[in-house]
């Protein structure tokens, strides 16, 4: 019965710490979110029409909640430090959110030139927004996707596929993030089966960049500038939906067929997004930089047996 609950280094085992983390996360966050949407309701700031607080606020209760539950449960079940999560700013942190963002950036682009070579999409400036509200969009928005980026990188890539790593068992734990990952994105817009395989594969990209430099940053970096310049500068929808980006940079418009470019579900329901994502992610994996520091490789590696 030991064996059933520990490992032979007498830890919990990797599953178990897991599903504590989860059924944890998933009631504290719900109570928080509740709790803060009612009092928003009754306060003059919102929420009012256009207001992008009832976004925001789950958004950021959700990070808050996975940093400290994944703080805690390293502590508690591994002895681990908080710097241990990846999220904290030292060990050429920057370096690695900015290389993410290029990388995103990158990936992006080429998943939208497919589309556009192929013919299935063109793009054409926006003359028909102010230059005021163009730029209050890609303000707004970049806070907007930095939260909602920091709450999904925080909750798959932080303590849930950590526990695993540091376990021996990365496949599991990238396979298992990456589907809850997609079941997240299940409830979208127009969401369709190669949507959600597609958002599945960006579960293991972000997962490969994680262990890429054994930090939250690089994929933090990665899942931002992919939403951010898809919406409020490029003007598709993000995972089915408009509303982020009501002044686009550009306007994106989509002729199809939707396979190739996603249809009203934006690139990430085509193959374009797919090819993207296989490209990236391969060369994440076999391009020598960035490292991890000799730190973080430690603190995400299994335990040294007693």
């Amino acid at each position: 019965m030991k064996y059933i609950f520990f490992n032979d280094s007498g830890l919990i085992r990797s599953g178990w710490r897991a599903a504590i983390f989860l059924v944890s996360f998933a009631l504290l966050a719900t109570v928080l979110i509740v709790g803060a949407v009612a009092v928003l309701l009754i306060l003059p700031i919102g929420p009012t029409p256009g207001s992008y607080l009832p976004i925001v606020i789950p958004f950021a209760i959700s990070a808050v909640v996975a940093i400290i539950l994944g703080w805690l449960y390293g502590k508690l079940f591994e002895g681990l430090p908080f710097r241990a999560l990846g999220c904290s700013f030292r060990g050429g942190w920057l370096g690695h959110f900015a290389l993410g963002c290029l990388v995103g950036a990158v990936a992006l682009a080429s998943a939208i030139l497919v589309a556009v070579m192929s013919g299935g999409m063109s793009l054409a400036v926006n003359r028909d927004s102010a230059g005021s509200a163009i730029s209050t969009t890609l303000l707004t928005t970049f806070v907007i996707f930095f939260v909602g980026a920091l709450s999904e990188e925080t909750l798959f890539r932080g303590y849930l596929l950590q526990t695993f790593t540091r376990s021996k068992l990365i496949p599991t734990g990238i396979v298992l993030t990456s589907l809850l990952f997609a079941f997240s994105h299940n409830a979208n817009p127009a969401v369709g089966t190669l949507a959600l395989v597609n958002t599945f594969i960006a579960g293991i990209w972000f997962a490969a960049a994680y262990l890429k430099t054994r930090d939250l940053w690089f994929p933090l970096g990665m899942h931002l500038m992919w939403n951010w310049l898809q919406g409020p500068v490029f003007g598709i929808n993000v995972s089915g939906i408009a509303e982020f980006s009501p002044d686009p940079v550009l306007r994106a418009t989509d002729v199809g067929p939707a396979w190739l470019t996603g249809g009203s579900y934006g690139i990430e329901g085509g193959a374009a997004c797919t090819f993207a994502l296989i490209i990236s992610m391969a060369l994440i994996y076999f391009l020598p930089n960035p490292k991890p520091a000799e730190e973080m490789l430690a603190l995400s590696s299994p335990p040294a047996k007693p």
